[in-house]
């Protein structure tokens, strides 16, 4: 048995080969069976949520024959302007017009007071300005006829031809002027002679009639002044203009009634002779308020 073969013994064995990797399309497919069920819930969700013409907007949105309009989302008649995730859409479109109304009714009137306040106060403001434009022309004219009324009486006798009277878009101007017979004041002085006192005491009572501000400014002619380089025209016009103003406070004009007194030499002539008597003067203005 010892010198026997050994027993040889074959295993038959069956090698089964795996099936390869086949890739992730079933993964493809079921995203797009999801996204198909999401939208199909969302059209069910859409179509329970709105209305029968919001469906209708929505269907002419995607109607490519259907112009849409620049300014809104949609067709012309597109959720009139209310959102379909709203769920009071439909009472908003109804109401909201009426409020938007009701506002620009208000505004509107809001407007119309003020317009109708505004065109009152002109109107008040006007009719102001010209009561007081009255009441100063009527102030000038009892001035005025006041001055003439005393000019022709025995007491002022000869100072007619001193006097004259303008009106200025400043006020009434009483300018009394100088003559070579009879002068204001004496020659190269402030020393104001008889017939000035007497202007001046006239004056004074006839701007007692008002309250308006005056203005005392003293003219020269253009005959220089003799004295000295350092005293001119223009300190002989204002030396003079000053006391004109205090002859007349004298005579009982209120001092608070003086607004300016002023010298300006032979700037502003009366004639065109600049050496001619009536530029030496003093012009009384008085002012409108």
């Amino acid at each position: 048995m010892s010198n026997s073969e050994p027993t040889i013994i074959i295993k038959r064995v069956k090698k089964v080969a795996a099936e390869g990797h086949h890739g992730g399309a079933w993964k493809v497919a079921y995203a797009d069976f999801v996204t198909a069920m999401m939208a199909f819930f969302l059209l069910m969700w859409l179509l329970n949520a709105t209305t029968e013409d919001q469906r209708k907007g929505l269907a002419d949105y995607f109607n490519p024959s259907i112009p849409i309009s620049p300014m809104s989302g949609g067709g012309a008649e597109l959720l009139e302007g209310a959102t379909i995730f709203s769920a009071k859409a439909e009472s908003n479109a109804s109401t909201e017009p009426k409020k938007k109304d009701n506002q620009s009714t208000a505004e509107e009137n809001a407007s119309g007071e003020q317009k109708n306040s505004n065109q009152s106060a002109s109107e008040a403001l006007k009719e102001e300005e010209t009561r007081i434009q009255n009441a100063q022309q009527a102030a000038l004219e009892s001035v005025e006829e006041d001055l003439l009324s005393q000019i022709g009486g025995d007491q002022t006798e000869g100072i007619a031809s001193h006097i004259q009277l303008r009106v200025t878009p400043e006020g009434l101007v009483i300018e009394l002027i100088d003559t070579n017979d009879n002068p204001l004041f004496n020659v190269g002085s402030t020393n104001a002679s008889p017939i000035m006192v007497l202007l001046l005491d006239v004056v004074a009572q006839s701007l007692s009639l008002v309250e308006n501000k005056i203005s005392i400014v003293g003219h020269t002619d253009s005959l220089p002044y003799s004295s000295g380089r350092d005293y001119t025209n223009w300190e002989l016009s204002t030396d003079r203009a000053h006391a004109a103003r205090r002859l007349m406070i004298a005579a009982g004009l209120p001092m608070t009634q003086v607004n300016e007194v002023a010298g300006k030499a032979d700037s502003d002539p009366l004639v065109e002779d600049r050496f001619a008597p009536q530029n030496r003067r003093i012009s009384i203005t008085i002012l409108k308020s």
